[in-house]
């Protein structure tokens, strides 16, 4: 599993002068407000360029691990025997060095990505070629809904590039009890998911004790990416659609949405009872 030293990345946010306007107040005094940067991120794998995605310039380790899992461009972390960043003016190449078996399969594989941050299938040119995970065989700790308020009612405080900018989503991994463990913010929330997945490989730790709790909507996409990862449950903020539904029953995964600090609803699977007091 690769752990390469960290290597210098451009800012995830900037300062930019800016004129706040007030509805029936006039205008105000210019000031600087924070907003996120987006770069391009061109992946590439042995001297194979694979895709752009814009993205923020932050975790970009991360991001190309999980990405390269989520697109099933590797099985696992071991797949992948280094990872390294080189910013540029105009964006940043990532390369990632394949097991040189796996380098060979990736050849035969033809996806053509031109990357966004609000779509993840941007590239496939046939239905079948969208990456699909199997169903889970894996046991997974069910979640409490205890647990899933803890870590809503905590995840603004985890996302300082939010807090600056107001633009960007976040993937959190919280353990069994809703503590929050790692989290990722980027401009894509597919991309955040990506960078929490792989922040979590490179961890080494198991996806089966714990759940994914995402700020955007829960897409097809956010389902499929958090199969692949081995989760059992996926919260999600906002609502979400009908095939991310259909997947997820598919799949075996909890999906829990429109999650708020006093409740949440759940889509498919069940939540785990709450622990029995005494009295």
């Amino acid at each position: 599993m690769p752990q390469n030293s960290r290597p210098a990345q451009p800012p995830a946010s900037a300062a930019v002068a800016a004129e706040p306007l007030r509805f029936g107040a006039g205008r105000e005094a210019a000031r600087e407000i924070e907003i996120a940067v987006e770069t391009p991120i061109n992946i590439v794998y042995g001297n194979m360029p694979y895709a752009v995605m814009m993205a923020s310039p932050s975790d970009l380790e991360d991001f190309v691990i999980g990405f390269s899992l989520t697109e099933g461009i590797v099985r696992g972390a071991d797949e992948i025997r280094s990872v390294a960043v080189e910013p540029k003016p105009e964006g940043v190449i990532v390369t990632v060095e394949l097991a040189p078996g796996r380098f060979r399969e990736h050849l035969a594989r033809r996806r053509n990505l031109s990357g966004r941050t609000s779509c993840g299938l941007c590239g496939v040119e046939t239905i079948e070629a969208i990456p699909m995970a199997d169903v889970a065989t894996r046991a997974a700790r069910a979640v409490t809904a205890a647990a899933i308020e803890i870590a809503v009612s905590a995840l603004d405080r985890q996302q300082p590039l939010n807090q600056l900018t107001h633009a960007v989503h976040a993937a959190a991994w919280c353990d069994a009890a809703g503590a929050i463990l790692a989290v990722r913010e980027d401009v894509g929330r597919h991309n955040a998911l990506d960078k929490l997945i792989g922040a979590r490989l490179r961890a080494g730790e198991d996806a089966g004790e714990g759940f994914l709790l995402v700020t955007s909507r829960a897409s097809f996409e956010m389902v499929e990416k958090a199969a692949i990862f081995g989760a059992g449950t996926l919260v999600a903020i906002s609502a979400p659609t009908s095939l991310a539904i259909e997947r997820a029953r598919h799949l075996g995964l909890t999906l829990a949405a429109v999650a708020r600090r006093d409740g949440c609803i759940v889509f498919t699977g069940a939540l785990a009872p709450a622990p029995a007091t005494i009295a």
